[in-house]
Formats: structure tokens, sequence, C-alpha cells
């Protein structure tokens, strides 16, 4: 059990090295805390927070830092979002004062705004396309080995797209799988249906076809046509900049990855309960995505009303500010869904 003058300084030392970036010791603890300790005493308590593995030494200083297990620790247990100051909610405020002419103008507008303010990359999903389901799926002989796969989606859109297929594919296993296709998908959120391409899908379809990436490739390229702009990217560049990769091909990597709608949707966790009304944070180690082992990812839905929700997500390091982003992002997510709003309001209003 930790005592209140540790959970003190557990806390001063992720507040002092999430805003410089520099291990911190006894002597700057000292200075900083709002009681007055002895440096000993700092370090005896210091010793048991390293001991309980909440902070961890580092190679090049004898400061401490936070380890992914304090700073778990600090989100759920000692963390109390930031009153931001009137300055940053004139700044929110104001970069919704513009005239938008439709709502993925807004969408896509409020991810540049967050990741300006923030300096790390935003990401945010529209409210009614969180809900867009897969309700129809076929494909259209045209001639030899030609196909038009066609998609339709809840929302009332049909995409098409016309394919050659391989020559391994029968028609008897075409049949098959699009049984398929239509028992697992059809109902499910695009996202989710992008999910399990790559998970479920396979393996069923290995049972009836001898290679079903080609067909899976038809599915996936129509697919992505119709979720195409579904999600929008603030600040991709922003991600590189806190990169411990030193590697070309992992910043690569890292950079490509933000720009794929099925690893966002992924990423985000678009399924059924996947977000949440409260801001949600998730440090690197508990995403499953190595390339993000040095990131957190902050979640939160906005909800337009009748129009369904949306989600906003800012991926920073794992130092970030959290107390100062998570108030941020409060503040975001209720300016943004004000401003949807009032978009509904009045586009019902012009059509009346």
């Amino acid at each position: 059990m930790l005592t209140e003058r540790q959970l003190m300084i557990l806390k001063e030392i992720i507040r002092l090295f999430t805003e410089s970036g520099q291990p911190v010791g006894s002597k700057k603890l000292m200075a900083e805390l709002p009681v007055h300790v002895s440096s000993a005493t700092i370090r005896n308590d210091m010793a048991d927070l390293e001991s309980v593995g909440l902070i961890e030494k580092t190679h090049s200083s004898s400061g401490r830092v936070p380890s992914m297990q304090g700073y778990r620790y600090y989100l759920d247990h000692l963390m109390q979002p930031a009153t931001l100051n009137p300055v940053d909610v004139a700044t929110v405020q104001q970069s919704f004062g513009q005239h938008y002419h439709k709502i993925d103008e807004i969408v896509s507008q409020s991810a540049n705004i967050l990741s300006n303010l923030t300096s790390y990359t935003a990401i945010a999903l529209g409210p009614e396309v969180a809900e867009i389901r897969l309700t129809g799926f076929r494909l259209v002989p045209l001639s030899n080995h030609q196909v038009m796969a066609i998609i339709v989606t809840s929302a009332g859109t049909v995409d098409n797209q016309v394919f050659t297929i391989p020559q391994a594919i029968s028609g008897d296993e075409l049949e098959k799988a699009i049984r398929i296709i239509n028992d697992h998908l059809i109902g499910l959120p695009l996202t989710v249906v992008s999910q399990k391409l790559k998970t479920d899908v396979p393996a069923l379809l290995a049972q009836y076809m001898a290679s079903p990436t080609g067909f899976l490739d038809i599915f996936d390229d129509v697919l992505k046509k119709a979720s195409q702009e579904r999600l929008f990217v603030g600040g991709q560049m922003n991600l590189l900049n806190f990169s411990e990769f030193s590697d070309v091909t992992q910043l690569k990597s890292l950079y490509n990855m933000i720009n794929r709608s099925d690893d966002l949707a992924k990423l985000l966790d678009l399924s059924p309960g996947g977000a949440n009304s409260q801001v949600q944070v998730r440090l690197g180690t508990e995403m499953a995505n190595d390339l993000l082992k040095h990131y957190s990812l902050m979640t939160v839905n906005y909800d337009v009303g009748e129009h369904g929700q949306g989600v906003i997500a800012l991926l920073g390091p794992t130092s970030m500010p959290y107390s100062r982003m998570i108030g941020l992002l409060d503040l975001f997510r209720e300016e943004l869904a004000k401003k949807l709003i009032d978009y509904y309001a009045n586009f019902d209003d012009d059509q009346s």
C-alpha cells in the first residue's frame, strides 16, 4: 500500500517529466513538492516506488521516469482533468467559428484544429458514418473471368467495381464465398467488416476454396471504396516527431499505418461498445502494435443526438501531459458536438 506522500511524489514525477522530458531527481522534487520533505526521505520513497514498478531509472541520468505501470496507475487513480485557461477555451471555440457547407468539412477540419492545438496526431470520425453497416453484397458476371462486385450500405450508398477473377477460382467457389460474406458480415458496421476480413473470414473461406486471397482482395477493394474518406487525420507527420525509431523502414511503416483507414479503425476499436462517452487512454503496450509502443491513444465519443455519435482521438507520446490533454479533449468534444448540432438544425430548416 502506497502512502499519501509516495502518491504525491509519483504524481509530481509524472507532472515534471511530462512537462520537461527530463528524468526527475530528489533535489528537483524537494523544490517542487507542496510540502517540505527531506531529500533522504524522498529518495527512500522513490526507491519504494521503483521497487513496485511505478518508476524506473534511465541509463543516462540518476533521476527517475514513470514506467508504463506508473502511467497506468496515475491515469486510473490520481489524474484529474485540468481546468483549461480562458485562452485555450477561446481558441477552441473560435476554431469552429467559420461557416461549413458539409458535415465532412466540419469533421475533417476538427482533426486539423485538434492537431494544431496539441502538436500531436488527431483522428476524427463523423457521426452517422460510425453506424454505417453492410447491408448487401453481390457479384455480377460480366464476361469470362470478369465480375462486378457491388456493395450496399445502410446509408443507402451503392459502390461497385469491376474485377478480373483469378482463373484458379471456380464459379462454385465464388457462390460459396458470397454466401459466407452474406451469412457472417451482413448487418455489421463497415469498420467491423474490415477487421473480420483479416481475422475470421480467411479461415472460413479456406474451407471452400484452395486460395481465398484473390476473392478477399476483391471484396476488400470495393469495401475500401465504400469506406473511403470516413476517417480524417490531422497532423500525420507529428507522429514522427516523437518516434523512438531511427530505422527508416520502421518510420515508413508508422506513417503508412496512420494513413490506412482499416488500421485506424482497428486502432480506434470501432466496434459496438468500443468507444466511450468518457475519455479513454490506452498506453503503447496496451495497443498490441509494436509500432506504437512509445505512444498513447486518447479516444472519446461525441454525441449529436438523433444523428448518431462520432469519435475523436489523439495519438501522441506516452509522456504527453495527460491532465491538460484530457481536459482539452473534453472541451473539444463538446464544441464539435455543438457545431454539428447547429449544422443539422440549419440544414433541417433549409429543407422545411
